[in-house]
Order: structure tokens, then C-alpha cells, then sequence
């Protein structure tokens, strides 16, 4: 099939997603009724449970993350280097992400906004970037809303005084959610910087060539 052929990536792990959002919200469902029966509260509802602050802050708790990587690693690649590796640019060669759009401003093929010119290309010159720390920030703040909800009821449960929003974002148990997930995320990437260099894997645009040797720069 055409369609698969072409996005299979997307498709497949678009599914990857669902399932693993759908695993967690079943096993996050079971964990929080447990905790509730134990503070002799009623259990939630799948439903109600899907809107809760103890899986929406774990949900956007991991998306925050994921979007602070890819952001931050999309603007590092473009400055910083590492030789030998298939994720870097080559220090020693001038690469074609590197090209003036303005030289593509006639090409039929370009995007519209390379044609456009002036602000418009420029904002989109960094588009990939701006749009993933966008993700980013509306994560955070979402991982921040829902942790907020989550700390209130867990007080209530406790017969303590909820903390306000602002309280929270101050509180050392946010910092704690967010720093266990960032840590993650930059170390996984600076293994597949690093392994990419010695490893292989045959058929990966993540991979060198199986035969290039380990100095050589780029996919």
C-alpha cells in the first residue's frame, strides 16, 4: 500500500502512542483507585480518571520532556559538533542546512515561505525549533497545571491545606517530576551521539553506513 509506504514511520509510531497512552491510563487507573480505597474514597470512573490530575500530570509530565530534547537538540546541532558521529554535521565541511533559502527563493519546489522572503522566511529558517519549544513550554505548563491538581487532592486526602498554583511551581516535588524526566531524555541522547560514532545499524537514516569508518561525519 502506497500510503503506508510512504508514512509507515508516522503511522506506526503515531499507534505506538496511542497504546502506550492507552496502557497507561489503564494501569494509572488501577494504581489511583488503589490509593483512593486506602483513604476510604470512591473509585473514579475510566472516564473520570482520564481527566484527573494524577494522569494528566504524568502525561504532559513525559511530553515536557520529550519536547524540551528534541528542541534543545535540534538548536545544538545546529552550533555545536561531534566528530565522527552520524547525529553532527561535519566540522570540517560546509553543510547543506547551512545554505542561504534566499539562493532557493526561484526554485519552484521551495516551501512558500522561502519564496516569501524577509521575516517569514526567516521565522521559518527556525521553524522546527520555535515549534518544538513551543510544544515544550504549553507541556510545561499543562505537566504544572495538572501536578498542581494532583498535590491539592492528595492534601485534601491527608486533611491538609491545598497549595495554590503559583505554591506549586516553587515546590520541590514539581521540580522533582520535571528534573527525573529531563535527565532521561539528555542522557539517551548523548548514548546515541556517542554510539553512533563506533555502532551500525544497516538501513537507518540514524546510522552511518555499515562499512564508513568512525571518523567519518553525518548519516
Amino acid at each position: 500500500m502506497r500510503l503506508f509506504r510512504d508514512n509507515g514511520l508516522t503511522i506506526i509510531l503515531v499507534l505506538a502512542s496511542l497504546l502506550t497512552i492507552g496502557g497507561m491510563l489503564a494501569t494509572g487507573w488501577a494504581v489511583h483507585n488503589e490509593e483512593l480505597a486506602q483513604h476510604q474514597a470512591l473509585p473514579l470512573t475510566l472516564f473520570s480518571y482520564a481527566k484527573s490530575g494524577h494522569f494528566l500530570s504524568a502525561l504532559f509530565e513525559n511530553w515536557e520532556s520529550e519536547f524540551l530534547q528534541m528542541s534543545a537538540y535540534v538548536v545544538l546541532t545546529a552550533f555545536l559538533f561531534q566528530k565522527g558521529s552520524s547525529e553532527s554535521k561535519d566540522p570540517d565541511e560546509v553543510a547543506s542546512q547551512d545554505e542561504d533559502p534566499e539562493r532557493k527563493e526561484d526554485d519552484p519546489e521551495a516551501p512558500w515561505p522561502v519564496k516569501a522572503g524577509g521575516l517569514i522566511r526567516t521565522i521559518y529558517s527556525y521553524s522546527l525549533g520555535l515549534a518544538l519549544f513551543f510544544l515544550f513550554i504549553v507541556s510545561f505548563v499543562l505537566h504544572l497545571k495538572y501536578s498542581a491538581d494532583a498535590a491539592a487532592l492528595e492534601a485534601v486526602m491527608h486533611g491538609e491545606p491545598e497549595t495554590t498554583l503559583f505554591a506549586h511551581l516553587g515546590s520541590v516535588e514539581f521540580w522533582f517530576e520535571s528534573f527525573q524526566n529531563w535527565q532521561s531524555e539528555f542522557l539517551s541522547t548523548a548514548v546515541l551521539v556517542v554510539l553512533s560514532i563506533f555502532l551500525r545499524f544497516r538501513g537507518s537514516p540514524e546510522s552511518k553506513p555499515v562499512a564508513a569508518p568512525h571518523s567519518e561525519t553525518g548519516g
